[in-house]
Formats: C-alpha cells, sequence, structure tokens
C-alpha cells in the first residue's frame, strides 16, 4: 500500500508538509498536479488539482525523491503547501481516492525505512528521540546515537563474538579435529573482553535513560508543609491545588521542567501522616512508592514541626535534602535535629533561600548527568538486552569441557542474539509495534 500523511505538526501554519510513500507515488503525483514527474530533489513550483485539474486545491512546492534514494527507500514525493486544515483536508482527501492509498499509521514512514535497509532500529529510536526532545541536553544525546557511534559499539561486539562462534562450531563439525592452542586462546581472549566491555557499559548510572525521559524529582512530606506551593513554584504556575486543609493532595501530581536545559519530571504527593481513610492511605502508600523510585527527594517539612516521622527519616538516607519550610515563622536558632542532614531554610510564602533550593537541585543534576564516557544506552530495551547478553557471555565462561561445546556454542548465539535485537540485525517484528507507535503520524 501506498501511505500518505501530514508530516508537519497539526494547526493552522504557514507552511504544511504532506508526505507521500509508497509504489503508488508516481500516480498520485500525476494526477495532483496533471504533469510529468518533476526533477528528482529539485523544489518545483506546482498547482494541486481535484476533479481532473477542473478545481485548484492550492499552489505550492513539489519535491519528488525516486527509490531507493529516499527517506523510505520508496518512491517518496513532499507537498509543501499552505497550512489550513481546508488545504491539508482538501489534500488528503483527493489521495485518499487514488487505489490502494491509505492514511500512514504512527511512524510508519520511518518504520519502512527500517525495513527497507535504510536504518537500522537505534537511528530509527533516536530518530523518535530528536522528534521529542524538550531540552539541549535530550537534542544533543539523539543527534549523537543518530551518528551511529553506539550501533557502531554494538556491532563491533557482535562481530567479535560470532567471529569465535565460527571456531566453536567448527569444532562441532570436525569433532575429532582439536583446535589449535592460540584459537583456544584467542576464544577466551574474546569474549573475555566483550564480557568486560559491556559490564562497564553497564555500570553507567543510567545517565542515557534520565537524559531521555527526564531525572525523577518527588517532594514528599507530611501534609500542610509546602509539597504543592513548592512545586507551583518550580512550575512558575499553579499546577497543584494549595489549601490550609491537611490532606488535600491524595494523588501524584507531576509536571515536566526543563532546568538550565535538563529535562526534569517533578511529582508532588500526598502528605505523609497516619489516616485512617482508605483513599488518603492509598495516596500515602503511592508517594513513598514514588520517593523510592525517584532520582532525588525533596523532603519537606515545616519549621513548626521538629519530631518528623521516622519514615521521613528513612527517605533522607540517599539521594535527598531535607527541605525546611516556613522560615518566616522561626523563633531563635534552629533545631539541632535537623542539621544532621544536608537541608535548606526556606519560606515559600516570603520567597527566602529558593534560590539556595533551586542551586542545589542544579548541582545534583550536573553530578548525575556527567558521565566521561560516551552514551550507549538510551532505553530499557537496550540495558536488557546487554544484562542477558553478559548472562550468556558467563555461562559461557564457565564451560571449559569438551563435552560442553554444544552448550557453549549455544551460549555465544544467544549472546549474539541480543546485541542483534538493539541494532535489528535479527527478527525484531515483536518490537516493532512498541517503538513505532511513540512516533507521530507522518513520521
Amino acid at each position: 500500500m501506498t501511505i500518505y500523511a501530514l508530516s508537519t505538526g497539526p494547526g493552522i501554519s504557514g507552511i504544511a508538509v504532506i508526505r507521500v510513500s509508497g509504489k503508488n507515488t508516481t500516480e498520485v503525483v500525476k494526477k495532483i498536479t496533471g504533469s510529468k514527474l518533476p526533477k528528482p530533489r529539485v523544489a518545483t513550483l506546482v498547482k494541486f488539482n481535484k476533479h481532473k485539474g477542473k478545481e485548484l486545491i492550492d499552489e505550492g512546492v513539489i519535491i519528488w525523491f525516486p527509490a531507493p534514494n529516499s527517506y523510505t527507500g520508496e518512491d517518496l514525493a513532499e507537498f509543501h503547501v499552505h497550512g489550513s486544515r481546508a488545504v491539508i483536508n482538501a489534500m488528503h482527501s483527493f489521495i485518499s481516492r487514488i487505489k490502494n492509498c491509505r492514511l500512514a499509521e504512527p511512524g510508519e514512514f520511518t518504520k519502512r525505512a527500517f525495513q527497507n535497509g535504510r536504518i537500522n532500529l537505534l537511528k530509527a529510536e533516536s530518530i523518535a528521540d530528536l522528534i521529542s526532545a524538550e531540552t539541549e541536553i535530550q537534542r544533543k544525546q539523539a543527534l549523537k546515537i543518530m551518528s551511529g557511534k553506539s550501533s557502531d559499539k554494538f556491532n563491533s561486539w557482535r562481530e567479535k563474538l560470532l567471529k569465535i562462534l565460527s571456531h566453536i562450531e567448527a569444532k562441532i563439525d570436525f569433532p575429532d579435529e582439536d583446535l589449535p592452542k592460540n584459537i583456544i586462546n584467542e576464544v577466551k581472549k574474546t569474549s573475555n573482553k566483550v564480557l568486560t566491555e559491556i559490564k562497564k557499559t553497564l555500570d553507567d548510572q543510567k545517565v542515557g535513560e534520565r537524559i531521555r525521559e527526564g531525572f525523577k524529582i518527588a517532594i514528599v512530606g507530611p501534609t500542610n508543609s509546602g509539597k504543592s506551593s513548592l512545586l507551583n513554584y518550580l512550575s512558575k504556575r499553579d499546577v497543584a491545588i494549595v489549601s490550609e486543609i491537611a490532606g488535600t493532595t491524595r494523588d501524584v501530581i507531576e509536571t515536566h521542567l526543563n532546568l538550565d536545559g535538563y529535562p526534569v519530571i517533578v511529582s508532588d504527593t500526598a502528605g505523609i501522616r497516619n489516616s485512617k481513610n482508605e483513599i488518603e492511605k492509598k495516596g500515602i502508600k503511592i508517594a513513598l512508592n514514588r520517593a523510592e523510585d525517584a532520582d532525588l527527594k525533596l523532603v519537606i517539612v515545616s519549621v513548626k514541626k521538629v519530631d518528623f516521622a521516622n519514615v521521613l527519616k528513612d527517605l533522607l538516607t540517599k539521594n535527598a535534602i531535607l527541605v525546611i519550610n516556613k522560615s518566616d515563622l522561626l523563633k531563635g536558632k534552629l533545631n539541632s535535629k535537623f542539621k544532621k542532614h544536608e537541608h535548606v531554610l526556606i519560606s515559600i510564602k516570603r520567597d527566602l533561600n529558593l534560590d539556595k533550593l533551586i542551586l542545589k537541585i542544579k548541582n545534583k543534576l550536573k553530578n548525575k548527568f556527567t558521565t566521561s564516557e560516551d552514551i550507549l544506552i538510551t532505553r530499557e530495551r537496550h540495558r536488557q538486552n546487554l544484562i542477558n547478553c553478559v548472562q550468556h557471555l558467563e555461562k559461557f565462561k564457565k564451560k571449559n569441557s569438551s563435552q560442553d561445546v554444544d552448550k557453549a556454542a549455544e551460549d555465544l548465539r544467544l549472546a549474539t542474539r541480543h546485541l542483534g535485537m538493539i541494532v535489528g540485525k535479527v527478527d525484531v517484528e515483536e518490537l516493532l509495534g512498541s517503538i513505532f507507535n511513540d512516533f507521530c503520524i507522518g513520521k
């Protein structure tokens, strides 16, 4: 089937780009322009017509990309028209009536590019990441993956394992022939080297995933300590309801922020206290789970409440900043119990020391996002395949006797397969739906 879709953002705009790809693209171009195909890859001013050229839809630019030198590897055309809904609807309506043409599914153009060998799976994912990038650090990471450094590394490991796998399979095919000692040593040396390099890559503090998904900050604390007020301050808008009534927030409220170029997801959670209300108890449980999952916890308490609960003390053990709010109500010195923890004394009401808190958060972000190594892992899918690869290489390492040759070969095959799944070198049909559904229609 030939597919078509709006590739620019929906809504009114100066220009809209409608993309068509597939065998019937030439027919679409000829019918809608009423003339022959334009020169390849040259922007050509044309009139777009319907009713066999009797009615003008719009005047715009067409760019023709004949296969295989196109984004999808198929015949592809781009129609640059004025970005009104009426023009776009008229163009879509005309194309839909041409035989074997249908509206594209989310990510289908990029999916076809992958299936036709124009890009690998990592590059397809990085294109989606670049489209959805909201911060500078996300943009740079997506471009690095698009450059092919990650896929080159994964392919290099895979090729090394394939080479030693061929030696193991030679032993299976010719059981009476002993492998030369230098080859056996090379097999062990190569597999151990690949294993060491993958383990080092896995020990990356999940920086790539943090950049792609956002650094998770959970605001936790007792009721009426100022959690929702802090969320609103950081967001610079009223995200959460602020009230003197304790237990106003029952569920998790999230907001995505761009903090000095770093992507951040801040969560306001239910106030932690002893409660008999079933709904509030569920909210408190969710709050504690969110805090456990967070990269950084802002444990906020009121300066008036010195004895904060044991559960809050447990949250301060790691990756946490104690935020002591309502400093405007403080009379005398700060209680020594607070001073035992890394803390910031603030007043949201009076806008005091909030700049110090934000600076502390930024320093935490910089430390978490800083890495001297090239980032290779940006998704859980990559990490899980590398973990599985390590497990099979560990099993391979333990097999030394000649009776274990068949099993050793299978361990290597599986390790190689998991590396191949990252870049799409094996049958990954079951992955394609979940990956390309994250794309917008028209890409």
